[in-house]
């Protein structure tokens, strides 16, 4: 259950819908799977897993939500293959060439002959809402995941205000002091992790792993002007990440002094292990996200009053 990557979206409206009405708006999009000829499905799915008994699970005021994509493999490297194939076969029989929109018509008659033997795959991606703070956390590594859910999730509730989260200032240049200048918060320990990045058109990517990047070899970059675009750090001695320019949060990981937290706690069942797990999770989010748009000079835009 816990998260791996932040994808962090700001209500710009109080949310106001309560968990139950929640529920009922996203049993219209219960997920279900692909029938034989559909190459794709989206849905929701009980975040405790699939004997969850609703399809929202709510811990210290805090709301979690899953969806689950499934998709047919169908390579498109062989349907390409088939096509040419047919596409000679007709030609060789009726001496004729096969023109373009006959091809594509080929392409959807073995669309639908191979979709039902088609191997489907699987994947799934956490979000929860904090209604009191006005966040939107999507546990996804790529921007699209994200957009699928929120895009599902406006689907089943018509609307949806919110906006990716914006901070006044540039993070890679705030970042970018950290390393150069050395002007890292206290609270912030840098990793040897980061990728840098010449600002020009095609410039220069260089990424360092494994090193110390007070190094002069690293400096060395900050002259040539190169900038920061990955760093990764740890927060507090609670929270190691890779922070990202577009404010996304990668690689997200608790330290065991988080975790040791969960060793005192009486956990009897799969639900009992779930709520602990997200109610050390919001709480320490519900931290890190403030202090993480404090370190970038707060935000930018209109956001809903907490």
């Amino acid at each position: 259950m816990w998260f791996r990557n932040l994808r962090l979206y700001r209500f710009t409206e109080p949310f106001d819908l309560s968990p139950e009405a929640l529920e009922s708006r996203l049993t219209q999009l219960a997920f279900r799977p692909c029938s034989r000829l559909e190459p794709m499905s989206y849905g929701f799915v009980p975040p405790v897993g699939d004997n969850g008994p609703a399809l929202v699970h709510v811990t210290d005021g805090r709301i979690m939500i899953r969806a689950r994509k499934e998709e047919k493999i169908v390579p498109g490297g062989v349907i390409k293959q088939m096509v040419a194939e047919r596409a000679r076969e007709i030609e060789v029989r009726e001496g004729r060439q096969v023109r373009r929109k006959e091809r594509e018509t080929l392409r959807e008659e073995l669309m639908l002959e191979l979709l039902p033997k088609a191997l489907a795959r699987r994947q799934e991606v956490a979000a929860y809402i904090d209604p009191d703070a006005g966040w939107l956390v999507v546990d996804a590594a790529s921007g699209k995941k994200a957009d699928e859910l929120t895009s599902a999730l406006r689907r089943c509730l018509e609307r949806l205000p919110i906006r990716a989260l914006m901070v006044a200032d540039s993070p890679s240049a705030v970042m970018t002091s950290w390393l150069a200048e050395g002007e890292i918060p206290s609270d912030v320990l840098s990793g040897e992790e980061c990728e840098l990045r010449d600002p020009s058109e095609e410039g220069a990517v260089v990424r360092v792993k494994k090193q110390d990047l007070a190094a002069e070899e690293v400096l060395g970059h900050f002259k040539a002007g190169k900038r920061v675009t990955r760093l990764a750090i740890t927060w507090d001695g609670r929270i190691e990440c890779l922070l990202a320019e577009d404010m996304a949060v990668r690689r997200l990981r608790f330290t065991d002094v988080v975790k040791e937290a969960l060793e005192d706690l009486p956990i009897e069942d799969e639900i009992m292990a779930f709520d602990a797990d997200f109610a050390i999770l919001g709480a320490e989010l519900g931290r890190f996200l403030p202090r993480l748009v404090e370190l970038f000079g707060g935000e930018s835009g209109e956001v809903a009053a907490p």
